[in-house]
């Protein structure tokens, strides 16, 4: 029987903790503020600056100067390079991502380092090391050049440079999520009959192509806009191996201040279109890619 003189421990109210992330509102619209101006000032402020400069004297001016030699040749130039590196990377970040997901070897973590190596070696370095394997000077590119094929200073080396830069980000992509994913349904098929080709196209394939997707197009952002590695290997001949980037810099180095912005408010265009896609894809495929923000 409950006995009232007996007085029951109250027990004690658990301490009220505020989660890390809630701060007041001013530290809030202070981060707030701070974010968006160096948005403000790194990004908008330079494109505004690029489109403003290419329209100073009008829309005649800048589509005149986009319809020059030199600036049809580069843009050409340009994606031409693009659409060779971009499907070339593509398929080696398949492939690379296959190999390292689906077997077991020793050595995964030294090839997964390797593939990220462009990204902690400058352009202007990588471009370097390619000029002392195909330079004229060099047995290899001397060869090269006595047979009609050279490389350095050539669309090929233009090619190698910018394929070297841009080939981790379909493979970076594609890894994480091939990992997430698993051997399963790949076993499942191979179980029952089905080809290591036919496996590939009909299991790996569509449960990758939203990620394979999204690092096409970081691949292809890259490769338009690379100037580093391709400025050491191209030799910047003007309407031979003048990409985009380098036409820019000639331009603008002769004063040439409405053509020069004028191909680098087209260049900027089309990175915003890659952005815009990129933008698209995240949202409509967010779970499908979810996987490579995880890792």
């Amino acid at each position: 029987m409950f006995d009232a003189g007996v007085k029951l421990p109250v027990p004690a109210k658990a301490p009220r903790f505020r989660p890390a992330t809630q701060e007041s509102p001013a530290v809030r619209w202070l981060l707030i503020g701070i974010a968006v101006l160096g948005l403000a000032v790194l990004v908008v402020a330079p494109l505004a600056a690029v489109f403003t400069e290419a329209l100073a004297k009008g829309w005649a001016a800048a589509v005149t100067s986009l319809t020059h030699k030199d600036a049809r040749d580069a843009i050409r130039l340009t994606l031409l390079i693009t659409a060779i590196a971009v499907p070339l990377n593509a398929v080696f970040g398949i492939a690379a991502a296959w190999f390292i997901t689906k077997f077991d070897f020793r050595g995964k973590a030294f090839l997964i380092t390797l593939i990220d190596l462009p990204f902690s070696v400058s352009p202007v370095v990588a471009g370097l090391c390619l000029v002392l394997l195909f330079g004229a000077n060099t047995a290899l590119g001397g060869w090269l050049v006595a047979q009609g094929y050279p490389i350095i200073f050539a669309l090929p080396g233009i090619a190698l440079a910018t394929m070297f830069v841009t080939f981790p980000f379909v493979a970076r992509e594609l890894i994480p999520v091939m990992i997430e994913q698993g051997r399963a349904e790949e076993e499942a098929a191979l179980t029952l009959g089905a080809s290591g080709w036919r496996t590939f196209w009909t299991v790996t394939l569509p449960n990758i192509r939203w990620a394979l997707l999204y690092g096409v197009l970081l691949c292809n952002a890259r490769a338009m806009g690379e100037f580093g590695a391709v400025a050491v290997v191209s030799g910047k001949i003007r309407g031979q191996t003048a990409t985009m980037p380098i036409t820019i810099e000639m331009m603008y180095n002769e004063y040439l201040s409405v053509a020069a912005f004028s191909l680098a408010a087209v260049l900027t265009a089309l990175a915003l279109v890659t952005l815009l896609l990129k933008t698209a894809l995240e949202i409509r495929h967010a779970d499908a890619l979810a996987a490579t923000h995880r890792h």
